[in-house]
């Protein structure tokens, strides 16, 4: 039996708390799970989530991730990290926030690569104080695909990778990422939507059993109405789907943005039309998904030779050490990668 490892994030933000209040309160999502980090990070995690009234939360120091398979419900193992700074101060950036941040998720990116681990989840880092620490990625997603590149000995091209976020209501996937919207309008290119197109099939292929029913969003309002207000979905996206659709993908569109992703959504009161919906940049795809709310989302990568979930939400500086963060996305993305990895 294999465990999930999950980094412990930027540590002057809420990702130790989540990870301690995810072990505290939903301890069966959380069986066989392990934390990378730092003790003394998560120990100083379990102070502030503490209630009065009520026993501390228990944090053990484990060597290896199949110690994780004996621990009793609601105690947090730690793996340690060497030489990763300790607690950090509440909200503040730093590059030792970012150095620990990143040297947990390399750790864990690395034992899942290796098999020792079933999946990786990560909880919120800072791409600022990444940024500072010399971090020449700007978030999670980027630094496991060159991780990942780097395992399988290819270069960083030919490790391409999406972004996928989801809850019970709505699957969307993104042809760019972490760039500026003017880089992001010049990344909607036929190559590019159809490479996302074939990630996308691919792996909902595996994780739901059957071809998925993709859609597609054009990039201008009314997906550039016949070329009046953009020739983006004629000259790019349209190609693309076509020669998706000739590769046996079920792809359809594109479609006015405004409402594809009504169409997609599945609710107890109607299934939706779409599986997933495919969105030309970041914003355009997440909004949906977040107004849908935050506590549900789960980030997940696509594309990486391992299993990767991450909460929907960043490190909340402002709301850091108070104990009041909500674990509820940290929650979903242990439970979707033990869905993934299995």
């Amino acid at each position: 039996m294999y465990t999930i490892a999950i980094t412990q994030g930027d540590p002057a933000g809420i990702g130790p708390e989540i990870v301690a209040k995810a072990f505290r309160d939903a301890p069966e999502v959380l069986r066989h799970c392990f934390v990378v980090g730092d003790v003394a990070t998560l120990r100083r995690a379990a102070q502030a989530i503490a209630r009065p009234g009520v026993g501390g939360l228990p944090v053990a120091q484990i060597s290896a991730p199949q110690e994780a398979l004996a621990m009793p419900p609601r105690c947090v193992p730690v793996l340690p990290v060497p030489g990763i700074p300790g607690p950090q101060p509440w909200g503040q950036v730093s590059a030792a926030a970012g150095r620990a941040a990143a040297d947990c998720v390399v750790w864990a990116a690395r034992a899942a690569l290796r098999g020792e681990v079933a999946a990786m989840v990560t909880a919120p880092l800072h791409k600022e104080a990444l940024s500072a620490a010399g971090v020449d990625f700007p978030g999670h997603t980027e630094l496991l695909q060159a991780e990942a590149a780097a395992h399988q000995g290819v270069p960083l091209a030919r490790m391409p990778v999406r972004m996928m976020l989801a809850n019970d209501e709505l699957r969307t996937v993104l042809v760019s990422i972490h760039v500026s919207l003017r880089d992001a309008l010049a990344a909607v290119t036929h190559d590019n939507v159809l490479q996302t197109l074939q990630i996308t099939h691919a792996a909902l292929l595996r994780s739901l059993g059957r071809v998925p029913r993709i859609a597609v969003a054009g990039l201008n309002p009314h997906a550039g109405e016949g070329g009046l207000f953009g020739r983006e979905e004629l000259e790019m996206i349209a190609p693309a789907i076509a020669a998706a659709r000739a590769q046996g993908l079920d792809v359809h569109g594109p479609f006015a943005p405004d409402t594809v992703f009504m169409r997609a959504r599945s609710t107890p009161q109607r299934a939706g039309e779409f599986d997933v919906v495919i969105a030309m940049y970041h914003d355009q795809g997440l909004i949906p998904v977040k107004y849908l709310g935050v506590d549900k989302g789960v980030n997940v990568t696509l594309g990486l030779p391992l299993v990767r979930t991450s909460p929907d939400h960043g490190t909340a500086f402002d709301i850091a050490g108070q104990g009041i963060a909500d674990a509820s996305s940290l929650v979903e993305a242990v439970h979707m990668a033990r869905q993934l990895s299995t």
